[in-house]
């Protein structure tokens, strides 16, 4: 009998020494970070899938970690007293009768392009609560301390759930995650990975900075020193380990064994996922109009990997409260003067330059392009020139993939404070996304104690599809 879990230098009746395996096995888990993600093709292809007719056929994520203020990016109220209004003036988009910050002018100029969403809301100011009804389209089960750790008991990222029902893409991972994780001052926030889906789903995950001179997409690549030749043998290692084990294939070390790391092989060997995370084989041009900042880098990074056929690419804006980023998007502190100078620039430079890019490509009209964070600001500045959570009202922006552009949909009251019309949740926002991908929102989805759910309990925004 084969035992894989023998102790270390003990040879196997096969002849395979613990170790070898091991090798075999340091590729797919330790090399490729890609462990249970590469089950998901053979899942997905075995399951029965819930689709519509899909309008798109990827989804780029950009999120706003802390929380946008919709007051001076766009929701502005200039009529307002100075202390809900603040120093930023509006001015016009290109289309008539929409007018955005003015710290956002190139943004301004592909309005005609996007809808804005003014009227978003739900009813949680805590950061990781909030992040995840905004990522997953549910508010969360867990309440605190629990709430601000990932767990296998919640709901999945879309990205997952596009993994698990439509059909995987060819030698690239159907989810990506860049730059990092959201975790600005400790474990990292629920919401962003598979949950009760399992680990099958989870994103691929980057892990580092595409504008930094050290920049590497990870496993998806051979390790340093490992040659075509070297990798071909751990390849015929592999098919001879599987070999031997056909008796334990319904066990999970079988299992991830076999197929997967067989997967793992044709990812590293793949010239087109190599190209697709190669950010740097852009023109320096292109790299400069998205904007030589993590964030401009990481949304150059999504459009090439669209490109290349991923799925869905969330982009996380990155916060560290004591390192990188400092306050991000939660500027409880100095807020206007943190817009102006480190927010609003590289924000406006990225996702202009996606959206243009994507257009010249044309690829918009079948890549969804949703802009978003937690929850918006405050209404009133606090004493310390910052403004706070608010959740009762705040924006989002879409754009491409179905999306109806050149419109605002829903308002706020003179101060930014509460919903006047269109209000939307984010159940709702969530089911739009799924919609437009040919994914039924109210397909059932069974959790970890087979409890059926509904992807989203949302509606999808019919006023801002096109028709």
């Amino acid at each position: 009998m084969l035992y894989l879990l023998s102790q270390q230098g003990t040879r196997h009746c096969d002849g395979f020494s613990r170790r070898e395996i091991l090798r075999v096995g340091a590729l797919g888990l330790g090399g490729l970070t890609l462990p249970g993600l590469l089950q998901l093709e053979h899942r997905a292809a075995a399951a029965e899938t819930p689709k519509r007719h899909a309008r798109a056929r990827s989804v780029i994520i950009l999120f706003l970690n802390g929380g946008p203020s919709h007051l001076d990016m766009w929701d502005l109220k200039p009529e307002a007293p100075e202390e809900i209004r603040g120093t930023f003036t509006p001015i016009d988009a290109n289309v008539p009768g929409i007018r955005i910050s003015e710290h956002l002018p190139r943004m301004a100029r592909v309005m005609d392009r996007c809808a804005i969403l003014r009227a978003v809301r739900h009813t949680t100011g805590n950061h990781p609560a909030a992040s995840y009804w905004m990522m997953v389209g549910s508010p969360i089960a867990r309440l605190a301390p629990q709430v601000a750790t990932m767990s296998r008991e919640d709901r999945p990222h879309p990205g997952s759930a596009l993994a698990r029902f439509l059909a995987p893409p060819a030698n690239v991972p159907a989810f990506v995650m860049v730059p990092e994780a959201i975790s600005p001052v400790g474990p990292e926030r629920p919401g962003q990975h598979a949950g009760f889906l399992g680990a099958a789903y989870d994103p691929y995950r980057v892990n580092s900075d595409p504008n930094s001179a050290s920049y590497s997409p990870g496993s998806l690549g051979p390790a340093n020193g490992v040659s075509g030749q070297r990798l071909d043998m751990r390849r015929r290692l592999l098919n001879q380990v599987s070999q031997q084990a056909r008796h334990l294939e319904q066990t999970a070390v079988a299992q991830t064994l076999d197929p997967y790391f067989t997967r793992a092989f044709d990812l590293l060997s793949s010239q087109l996922a190599q190209r697709a995370f190669d950010v740097a084989a852009e023109s320096e041009r292109t790299r400069e109009r998205y904007g030589r900042h993590i964030f401009g880098q990481s949304a150059l990074l999504a459009r090439r990997l669209v490109e290349a056929g991923v799925r869905l690419v969330h982009v996380n804006w990155v916060r560290h409260d004591n390192g990188p980023g400092g306050q991000g998007y939660d500027s409880h502190r100095d807020h206007l003067n943190w817009a102006r100078t480190e927010l609003l620039p590289p924000t406006d430079a990225a996702f202009a330059a996606l959206i243009e890019d994507l257009s010249e490509r044309g690829l918009l009209d079948e890549t969804l392009v949703i802009m978003m964070g937690e929850f918006g600001r405050t209404p009133r500045f606090n004493s310390a020139g910052g403004r706070d959570h608010w959740h009762h009202c705040f924006s989002a922006v879409l754009a491409g993939g179905g999306i109806r552009g050149g419109l605002v949909h829903g308002a706020s009251d003179r101060i930014g404070a509460y919903p006047t019309a269109g209000p939307v949740s984010p159940q709702d926002l969530t089911a739009t996304l799924y919609h437009l991908l040919g994914v039924d929102p109210h397909t059932t989805v069974h959790d970890l104690q087979n409890r059926p759910y509904a992807l989203v309990e949302g509606t999808p925004i019919e006023a801002i599809l096109r028709s």
